[in-house]
């Protein structure tokens, strides 16, 4: 199966390189840049800390899309959905673990899903897609007494907030409880706030150093409290995920899936609706 990655020279692209060359049956059709980053032109092997493999970093996505399975990106989302109008236009399928898109930015990739199969997810990694089961089931187990918080930390050189998986473990709280997760949702807190009300769901962002990525869910009550905990010490636990979820989306119907379908979680999650 052919596999190609956008944003090859980013930190995800370069540990996506890594992991196609290395998995067996995967074969890796070409990396892209955008025009004029001083990666294009290396080789994309070298790029992954391997040997060189033959192959350079273009800047050409419609040439990629056309000689590739499967493109695997991680990316912003003005250049994810740019690149998803081409693999719809080209009949590329597409992963996405690129986060911080617009309600608008969701609804258009949801309509090109119809054309092409597009597997969208805040986070690639097993145990995060786990834990988003987890936080539903208790979410649902417990009472409104129990207050909600989303705690997040990443690297210092992230730049959307709260991150996409604390998002997402925020909504699948939200599910699990019954509510509209944009109607409950609690974003900033400074200065006089007044007690906290009982319903919503709160977010924490922490930014610093290398971490990789950090998240916890608090159900806090009166006298317990309970916290799942996911942390990430490695970077490639997402590209493991997201080569997987080329191989598995490869031949797929049209559709907008998550990581719930390829770790056949479906039964603790909502199905994302193409």
């Amino acid at each position: 199966m052919k596999v190609g990655i956008a944003g090859c020279a980013g930190r995800m692209g370069r540990t996506n390189l890594r992991e196609v060359l290395e998995t067996p049956g995967v074969e890796l059709a070409g990396g892209v840049e955008r025009p004029g980053h001083e990666a294009v032109g290396r080789d994309l092997g070298e790029l992954a800390g391997l040997d060189p493999v033959g192959l350079v970093a273009g800047e050409d996505f419609a040439a990629l899309a056309r000689t590739s399975e499967v493109i695997i990106e991680f990316s912003t989302p003005e250049a994810t959905l740019e690149h998803a109008r081409i693999c719809a236009a080209r009949g590329c399928a597409h992963v996405i673990g690129t986060t911080g898109l617009s309600p608008a930015q969701e609804e258009e990739l949801r309509q090109l899903a119809h054309r092409i199969p597009v597997l969208w997810a805040p986070n690639m990694s097993q145990g995060v897609n786990l834990l988003l089961v987890l936080a539903e089931q208790v979410a649902r187990a417990l009472d409104a007494g129990f207050d909600i918080e989303v705690l997040e930390m990443h690297h210092r050189h992230k730049v959307d907030a709260p991150s996409g998986t604390a998002l997402a473990l925020g909504r699948a709280a939200a599910r699990g409880r019954g509510i509209a997760f944009e109607d409950h949702r609690i974003a900033t807190r400074w200065g006089q706030t007044g007690p906290r009300p009982e319903g919503p769901i709160g977010f924490a962002v922490l930014r610093g150093g290398d971490v990789v990525g950090d998240h916890s869910v608090i159900f806090a009550g009166a006298g317990e409290r309970i916290e799942l905990t996911h942390r990430a010490g490695d970077r490639r636990i997402y590209a493991r995920g997201a080569v997987r979820a080329a191989r598995w989306l490869a031949g797929r119907a049209p559709g907008l899936y998550d990581m719930a379908d390829v770790l056949g979680l479906r039964g603790g999650g909502e199905r994302i609706s193409s």
